[in-house]
């Protein structure tokens, strides 16, 4: 049975303050931990949030990419709620509740008229706060029958929506991503259908140690895994910055940076933790062969906007983006192609991790953590915080 360590600033022996040591006998066989370890493990879990916890609804989600909302009716479930979303003649992006109350028929099945939804089964018409403004079955409409109206923001290829009461909707909390909109960088965008929980997701982007396994035939390399990393944790904020320095870049960042030599580049990293609803991911590679005041910085971002559709299924929107190689389609194409592999291999990674998490049975169920694991491990305590402090017990 491997020996543990405790972590430094903890004093509660519960699983999250232990690490693997690196040194055990390899001639002691492994075991399962014993019963007072898991329990303590699953006491640990529960301090966390995971694919249970309700979501937090004060606060701004991607709805969409700008270019899906037309004047025409999208029906698209978010947190759990099913909304429609259209823009009116003038462009304004409305986001209305997807159910008319006379018999709770999806509005998106019905008919977008004049910057109004005509609901199709009994032909009720709703304008974009909601209102009910037409009946066609009787003469006068009866007021307080209408429905819910949500609160969007449309900036740069992305529209936000605040999903809790409009009243607290605040922009300050929508974390600026000024290289999104920038002519100075070149960017690609995509979408992806996760089968697991968005908490998941952002656990998986907080620790990129992944990058050598779940990624090895795409974007990851051997040596990343082992690479120096420093964690930041604190109030909101999870951030984990990796240095692989000298490394052999794949094919996707090699190729357009022209840093195709063995051990030629660094890849610097810092991937973190931004909001509910914004993963941002940024590289800078260079040449450690050249002197530190002549070598040009090649830097990507990546901006991974989870929102979640259920409790076990995620809307996954994706903006990347590069200041280097500009107006050049083909590299665009060519990074966008390669970077969507690497992607799908999380999606279809944490759809099997979803698979064992719903057949386990409760009482068998628990997870270990190591010391890579720290912020994210304090990102899931902050999202737990977060739902307790809106719909507190």
């Amino acid at each position: 049975m491997p020996c543990f360590e405790a972590l430094s600033g903890q004093d509660e022996p519960t699983w999250e303050t232990y690490t693997v040591s690196r040194t055990f006998n390899p001639q002691t066989p492994m075991t399962r931990p014993l019963p007072a370890v898991i329990a303590a493990a699953q006491n640990a879990s529960d301090r966390m949030a995971d694919r249970h916890t309700p979501f937090v609804m004060n606060d701004w989600y991607v709805a969409a990419f700008a270019e899906e909302i037309k004047e025409e009716l999208l029906g698209r479930t978010l947190l759990g709620r099913q909304l429609v979303f259209y823009r009116t003649s003038t462009g304004q992006v409305v986001a209305l509740e997807d159910r008319c109350p006379h018999r709770s028929m999806p509005l998106s099945a019905g008919t977008l008229t004049q910057d109004t939804i005509v609901c199709g089964y009994h032909g009720l018409r709703f304008n974009a706060e909601g209102d009910c403004i037409e009946v066609p079955s009787q003469a006068n409409c009866p007021k307080n029958v209408g429905i819910r109206s949500y609160r969007t923001h449309e900036r740069g290829a992305v529209v936000w929506i605040w999903m809790g009461e409009a009243e607290l909707a605040d922009l300050s909390k929508l974390p600026p991503q000024d290289w999104m909109e920038s002519g100075e960088w070149e960017r690609s965008q995509g979408y992806l259908s996760l089968q697991g929980s968005y908490v998941r997701l952002h656990e998986n982007l907080l620790d990129l140690t992944h990058l050598s396994f779940l990624h090895a035939k795409s974007f990851g390399t051997p040596d990343y895994a082992k690479a120096a990393f420093e964690s930041v944790i604190g109030d909101g904020q999870f951030a984990l910055l990796r240095n692989v320095v000298p490394t052999t870049l794949p094919p996707v960042w090699a190729i357009p940076t022209g840093l195709t030599g063995q051990g030629q580049a660094a890849r610097i990293v810092r991937s973190e933790f931004r909001s509910l609803g914004l993963h941002e991911v940024s590289v800078t590679f260079y040449d450690c062969n050249l002197p530190e005041n002549e070598r040009p910085q090649f830097r990507i971002r990546t901006a991974h906007m989870p929102t979640p559709e259920t409790a076990t299924s995620t809307h996954y929107f994706i903006v990347h983006g590069r200041d280097f190689a500009l107006g050049n389609p083909e590299t665009t194409r060519f990074m966008h192609d390669q970077l969507f592999v690497a992607f799908q291999e999380d999606v279809d990674g944490l759809a099997l991790q979803e698979q064992a998490l719903a057949s386990t049975p409760p009482e068998d169920l628990y997870e270990f953590s190591v010391a890579a694991d720290a912020p994210a491990v304090a990102m899931r305590r902050y999202v737990l915080a977060r739902q307790r402090q809106e719909a507190p017990d």
